[in-house]
């Protein structure tokens, strides 16, 4: 291995793999090394396991992501909804019995592999609006970039092909909700990072963020280390000159020079290596974010005879074969978007099987949806993770404490996404047995924002600047949904994709 790099991502996932490809096709000569703790578990590398049509397969390389802590099964007889992680996830701390749901953020869990949360995401990919857009990124600025953002993740919404029954689902959401909902973003069908197949999609991963990149590829400035965590970024007053790398396999420790260096871990272990490494601005850690989430279960509309016909509805007319896999065939993805301030959430319909959350509810052989209302969080700068200066987690590194609560207000928004999710399941068939709105505990969403945030006030309640550069460092970035700053209900992916994309431009003007 060299012991020089242009460039040193730290994380695998979909936004340290934009940040590398904006530079890679930008610079061809340019050396890149991308490390994550966690192990490889698929060919290629990055792969979104949703894939992996066997699901023994799927289950064990999930059980791979899961860290070092053994997380206990669900107890026997438990509700369908608790304080449990899901496949290829690990909870941050293992819960505790009778623990309030909202309080510490029990529910917050994180991915240990290359490809990080793009190798098990759902890949819904709105675009925020309104207040949930960042004032001082400049409106073209952002667009382009949201573009961009959208073709490295293969973002379309067509990735089911249309139907009666998905078509009538649409419109029963879009009578109930068109009165709420700013007339440019109507009910329609979720943006999802896939490329359509027949009947299931093939999900977009890390390897597709990454197409024309990876070794195997012919792109021999990439080079990605598995199980190989980063202990230390070593700072030279404005400049991050090296990391400390370990190799978790065999314990090697070595240090790496790299002209830049960007922190692409989750909300929890970016601030954590900053925090390691003696960089501690005032807001590291702060103002953490959640996306507190209501679930619920419909009936859909008006089932008849031609949904024999829909379940085997024709290929997609974008692909001329694929695998034939009906799941999603029914009623595909719907959205009811964000719009101020009548509707401030994003709403996920999706056929029951296909929700990355079990409901519990018994369809009883009719069609079931799930309805999954996101809010916006009450931004606070007392919602936060700290780390210890005496224990460490599985990894050695400082462990982690989450002080996390609910506002009143939040907890207003949430009895507001109740009545919501009311209103789609009248304008649906009502709710299945069981299918009640449901608030699940805090950290259930995994869309966790703030603790790197971007600002423009120079580092008063902020971690980084505008480009996601660290402020005082000149060649030091943050990525991932830590950067967000504003209240969001949307699923952040596609922000934070687009947000490392202008990290990625900025750094590279300077390579």
């Amino acid at each position: 291995m060299s012991d020089r790099y242009d460039v040193i991502v730290v994380g695998s996932g979909p936004i340290g793999a934009a940040f590398a490809r904006v530079i890679g096709h930008a610079l061809r000569s340019a050396s890149i090394l991308m490390v994550d703790a966690g192990p490889v578990l698929t060919e290629p590398p990055g792969l979104n396991v949703r894939n992996l049509t066997d699901l023994d397969e799927r289950r064990r390389v999930q059980a791979l992501a899961q860290g070092r802590t053994p997380q206990p099964p669900p107890p026997a007889g438990a509700p369908p909804v608790g304080v449990y992680a899901r496949p290829g996830t690990h909870l941050v701390r293992l819960p505790e019995a009778d623990a309030d749901p909202h309080d510490g953020m029990p529910g917050a869990a994180m991915s240990t592999n290359v490809g990080g949360m793009g190798a098990h995401w759902t890949c819904a990919c709105p675009e925020p609006a309104g207040r949930e857009r960042i004032g001082f990124v400049g409106a073209r600025e952002w667009q382009a970039a949201l573009t961009t953002a959208c073709r490295f993740l293969a973002v379309t919404p067509d990735g089911f092909a249309p139907n009666s029954t998905s078509a009538r689902v649409r419109e029963a959401l879009g009578m109930a909700f068109a009165p709420l909902l700013d007339p440019r973003r109507p009910v329609g069908p979720m943006p999802l990072a896939c490329v359509p197949g027949r009947g299931r999609p093939r999900w977009s991963g890390t390897d597709t963020v990454l197409d024309g990149l990876l070794p195997a590829a012919g792109a021999p400035g990439l080079s990605v280390r598995p199980e190989t965590l980063c202990r230390k970024i070593v700072a030279d007053r404005d400049r991050a000159r090296a990391v400390v790398l370990e190799d978790l396999a065999g314990g090697a420790v070595e240090t790496v020079e790299a002209a830049v260096v960007f922190v692409a871990g989750d909300a929890f272990r970016s601030p954590q290596l900053l925090h390691a490494s003696g960089i501690r601005p005032p807001a590291l850690g702060r103002y953490l974010n959640d996306q507190p989430q209501v679930i619920a279960a419909s009936y859909v509309p008006d089932l008849d005879a031609d949904v024999a016909a829909d379940v085997t509805a024709p290929v997609h007319p974008h692909v001329a074969s694929g695998v034939e896999d009906r799941r999603d065939n029914l009623t595909g993805v719907s959205w009811v978007p964000y719009s101020d301030p009548d509707h401030p959430f994003h709403g996920q319909v999706m056929q029951l099987d296909a929700s990355p959350i079990d409901l519990g509810v018994d369809a009883d052989g009719g069609a079931v949806v799930g309805l999954g209302w996101f809010c916006a969080k009450d931004i606070r700068a007392e919602d936060r993770v700290e780390f210890s200066g005496s224990q460490t987690d599985d990894y050695g590194m400082p462990a982690i404490r989450i002080e996390y609560g609910l506002s009143d207000r939040d907890r207003a928004n949430l009895e507001l996404a109740i009545a919501h999710e009311r209103r789609a399941a009248a304008a649906l068939g009502g709710f299945a047995p069981n299918g009640e709105p449901v608030v699940l505990p805090s950290g259930s969403s995994l869309h966790y924002q703030g603790t790197v945030r971007m600002g423009d006030d120079g580092g008063e309640n902020s971690v980084c600047d505008r480009d996601s550069r660290v402020w005082g460092f000149r060649n030091l970035f943050v990525g991932g949904n830590g950067v967000i700053p504003t209240a969001i209900a949307c699923n952040p992916t596609l922000t934070s994709v687009a947000l490392a994309v202008l990290a990625a431009q900025a750094a590279g003007a300077k390579l």
